[in-house]
């Protein structure tokens, strides 16, 4: 088994705590409009747990255990938000995530 089974096992067991924790420290940011602006990040079947949670260090700035609970809520729920911000921060932090094959959207919330 790899690292990332393991840890998909034991996140199953605990994966409730795991998404209470994270929405606990998730801070909105808001641009001068009033929009609430969400970088979306997307499951897929081809990147393994490693990749995602190093293209979040690397690429978002979190930490790795932020970046972890993130993959974790990528891939159990589907999709995740993963930086909330200003469009200008989250279009360069986008393209870089697709560049390295991630799928991820910039979704607006009024």
């Amino acid at each position: 088994m790899f690292a990332s089974d393991l840890r998909e096992i034991y996140y199953q067991n605990n994966f409730n705590s795991a998404v209470e924790e994270l929405e606990d420290v998730a801070v909105e940011e808001m641009t001068d409009e009033g929009t609430v602006n969400e970088l979306i990040v997307y499951n897929d079947d081809h990147n393994t747990f490693d990749w995602v949670i190093q293209c979040f260090v690397e690429v978002i700035g979190h930490t790795f255990e932020q970046s972890e609970q993130l993959s974790l809520l990528v891939h159990f729920k589907g999709q995740a938000a993963v930086k909330t911000a200003p469009m200008n921060i989250l279009k360069p932090l986008r393209s870089e995530l697709v560049n390295r094959g991630l799928s991820a959207v910039i979704e607006s919330r009024d």
